[in-house]
């Protein structure tokens, strides 16, 4: 006790002022340049608050962008991606709608052929087909068969794909449907960089953009870079990104099934095996010059999508490799990870069977590299 009580005391001597005003408090020690103080760099946001933020921004930004859709506005959104949105900007650019799918989409629709910018929501994609006649005949076709003269500056954006004990007819993946229509774009994020950068792109670019998100994926926080925390941070449409390097074998995927490539790729880390994941982020136009220059650097290729195997997204990269020149580097055929080839089932553990698994992407790697 004496001793810890020296040391108090030896401590404040050191710590007290010397000569005038010895009698006053104590100082306290100067606080480092920069500790503490600056911002920093990076900041975790989840992809609902990124989807918000590109709302905001662009409604601001632009006074002919407006959202529609069921519950977007009063509401804040089935999924609260448009929260304070309605409260911000009033009945005329946040703009509640009858459960009508066809209805709604063709006012959209009608209203980008006039010159506004249109955010169409679709509670989820499995309701467009309500309104693909819009979508495919109406939105994506006008631009051609007008010559060029009458442009559809609109975005159809909503959760997509498999989400969890919603069954079979709010499950599906919608990424080749739409992929396979000229005269669209389609968009598909992982990230929050991924949900933001895309959005405001997809708002900003002058045809019909189909932004594919996943409601799993909403609550997810990821670090946002400070440069994508910027009002004018866009992700070029048609460029993937490259979310890990590596030399054995490539990972090509989009949406959520980017984080069960990152996890796999982990795991067999562990064993020596190093995967280069490639985050799609643009199913059409699709940047297959980024996934042919990681082939011919691993020699292997494994595409992984939740999304039914017949004429998917993995079966379009495939054969875009067999076509081109990173075909003569394969050492191994490429092999497919995808969504079981049935409708979706109830049951959690028949639905957990049906959908892409970290296990299986590591076995689909270990087979094409028959370790």
């Amino acid at each position: 006790m004496a001793a810890a009580a020296l040391r108090h005391l030896a401590l404040r001597a050191r710590l007290a002022p010397h000569g005038r005003g010895a009698g006053a408090p104590l100082l306290r020690l100067p606080q480092r340049r920069g500790l503490r103080l600056s911002a920093p760099a990076a900041i975790q946001v989840t992809v609902r608050d990124a989807l918000n933020q590109a709302l905001d921004e662009e409604l601001e930004r632009d006074e002919r962008v407006f959202l529609l859709g069921e519950e977007v506005a009063q509401y804040d959104g089935a999924y609260k991606i448009s929260r304070g949105l309605w409260k911000k900007y009033g009945d005329q650019r946040v703009i509640d709608t009858p459960i009508s799918e066809m209805g709604f989409a063709g006012i959209a629709v009608g209203a980008a052929m006039a010159g506004l910018r249109p955010v169409c929501e679709f509670m989820t994609f499995n309701f467009s087909m309500q309104a693909i006649d819009q979508v495919i005949n109406s939105a994506a076709k006008t631009c051609y068969m007008s010559a060029g003269s009458i442009a559809v500056p609109i975005v159809f954006r909503g959760p997509n794909g498999a989400s969890a004990g919603v069954a079979a007819q709010h499950s599906q993946c919608f990424a080749a449907w739409y992929g396979h229509c000229p005269g669209l774009k389609v968009v598909s994020p992982w990230s929050s960089e991924d949900a933001k950068g895309l959005l405001k792109a997809s708002i900003r670019d002058d045809n019909p953009v189909v932004m594919l998100e996943n409601e799993l994926l909403y609550g997810v926080p990821f670090e946002m870079s400070e440069q994508a925390q910027s009002k004018e941070f866009v992700i070029p449409i048609g460029k993937a990104k490259i979310e890990r390097q590596g030399t054995h074998v490539t990972l090509v995927a989009h949406s959520r099934p980017v984080g069960h490539c990152l996890e796999a790729a982990a795991l067999l880390s562990k064993e020596g095996v190093e995967c280069e994941v490639i985050n799609l982020r643009t199913i059409r136009p699709m940047d297959v010059e980024t996934v042919e220059a990681s082939v011919v650097k691993t020699n292997h290729l494994v595409t992984v999508e939740g999304g039914w195997p017949q004429f998917g997204v993995g079966a379009e990269i495939c054969a875009r490799i067999m076509e081109g020149p990173a075909f003569n580097y394969l050492d191994a055929p490429a092999v497919r990870v995808t969504g079981a080839d049935v409708p979706m089932p109830y049951a959690k553990i028949l639905e957990d069977n049906s959908v892409p698994q970290v296990k299986d992407i590591v076995f689909a790697v270990k087979k094409t590299l028959n370790i």
